[in-house]
Formats: C-alpha cells, sequence, structure tokens
C-alpha cells in the first residue's frame, strides 16, 4: 500500500531514494508555498484563493472508469454517467461490470468505445494480468508505462490516475483542457498555449507539477465560479 509523506519528511523524501512519495493536505499546502517562491503567479492564485483543494480519489477501478468517461467530454456530464453506473452497481466492482450489455451501459451514459474501454479493463482485473494495488507501489514512469499499455488509457488518463488517484507530486496531464485555458488567464498569454508549450512551461515547476497542476484548476474554477 502506499505511504503518505508527512509535514517533516516532504522535502527530503523528494531528494533521496524514498519513493513513491504521496501528497497529503499538508504536504500539498508546503509545495504550494514553494511554487509560489518561485512563481508570482502562484503566489497571486494562493493569496486570493488560498491553498488548492488535494482532489483526491481512491486508487481502483472505479476511478479509472470514471476518468475513461471524463475523456473529452465535460466533468458533469461524466460526473452524471458515473454516479448512474454507481446506483446500478454500487462499488463499481469490475466482474459486476463486465455483466452489463450494451443497451444498459448505453442508458447508463457510457458511448460503445467507452464500455468497450472499460469491458477490457475490467477483464484484465478479473483476470488479475492487472494489478491495481502493485501500481501503488512502483514509481511514476512504471506506472505511465503499465497504464498505457491498457486500450483507452492514454497520457492524459494515465496522468490523470497519478495525480488524483496515487497522489503523485509530479504528475502533469498533457492536453488538459482546462489546465491550458488556466494558464493563458493567469499568465496574461495572448493565446492559448498548446500541449507543448504547456509541458515546456511545467518543466520549471518540477518535481511539484501535480501542485502547480492543482494551483491552475484551482483558480480556472474560482474564477469561473465567480463568473456563475
Amino acid at each position: 500500500m502506499r505511504q503518505r509523506i508527512s509535514s517533516s519528511s516532504w522535502s527530503w523524501s523528494l531528494e533521496t531514494e524514498s519513493y513513491p512519495c504521496v501528497l497529503d493536505e499538508t504536504a500539498l499546502r508546503q509545495a504550494a508555498e514553494t511554487l509560489a517562491q518561485r512563481e508570482p503567479v502562484f503566489a497571486d492564485i494562493l493569496e486570493r484563493f488560498g491553498p488548492p483543494p488535494l482532489w483526491a480519489r481512491p486508487p481502483g477501478f472505479p476511478t479509472l472508469v470514471r476518468i475513461v468517461l471524463e475523456q473529452q467530454v465535460s466533468l458533469a456530464s461524466a460526473l452524471a454517467a458515473f454516479e448512474r453506473l454507481q446506483a446500478a452497481s454500487p462499488g463499481v466492482d469490475p466482474a459486476d461490470f463486465l455483466n452489463f450489455d450494451d443497451a444498459e451501459l448505453k442508458r447508463i451514459g457510457f458511448s460503445r468505445q467507452k464500455a468497450g474501454y472499460c469491458r477490457l479493463l475490467a477483464a484484465e482485473l478479473v483476470s488479475g494480468r492487472l494489478d491495481l494495488e502493485e501500481l501503488e507501489t512502483l514509481e511514476d514512469d512504471r506506472v505511465r508505462q503499465r497504464l498505457v499499455q491498457l486500450k483507452g488509457i492514454g497520457p492524459w488518463s494515465a496522468e490523470i490516475y497519478l495525480l488524483m488517484a496515487l497522489c503523485r507530486p509530479d504528475a502533469w496531464p498533457p492536453g488538459d483542457l482546462a489546465l491550458h485555458t488556466a494558464a493563458r488567464r493567469a499568465f496574461t498569454l495572448p493565446q492559448t498555449p498548446t500541449s507543448d508549450e504547456m509541458g515546456r512551461m511545467a518543466e520549471a515547476w518540477r518535481p511539484y507539477r501535480a501542485v502547480a497542476a492543482r494551483l491552475l484548476w484551482h483558480d480556472y474554477l474560482s474564477h469561473k465560479r465567480d463568473r456563475d
């Protein structure tokens, strides 16, 4: 099982071979403050809105299914489908998921393609070919390599799992539209940055890129609430 890093050992753990490092609320605040010392934009976000939420999700099959549902749709739409799935299958068990037919999954909110991805994922877990608990013990690159081998789990999905489910401090979801929109506003850029441009910007935020992502999401959502 994963081991959370206490606030007293946070800085030490990132500079040694103690691995994997896992964010908790205290470590998140401390890392955000470190980023704020480096980057005035992050300092401004912290001053106006406070520290970002951890936005942690439990590791496991349900979270991976939810991430698949979130691909290329709004978070609200994905959440509604996921909640219907939870109502139909409390606990969202992989074996139970394989019992749903196409019509049932369509009513829940799965496209044909996403239903196929999640069936393959469930089958990997039921067969024992995939062990999600083992991922919690692996370093980031090995987690990435294992997840992107699964059909329907691309780099964005793998990084979101690292960031939210495994709470790794240096995960970075490439191509995340909310991050790009937030960066354009926060850094007063002339246009929305591309995925490559965002990746280059994020290099300056290592080893806390996942914390930088949370700060930018925090800014994006805070401004969205103000507009609403």
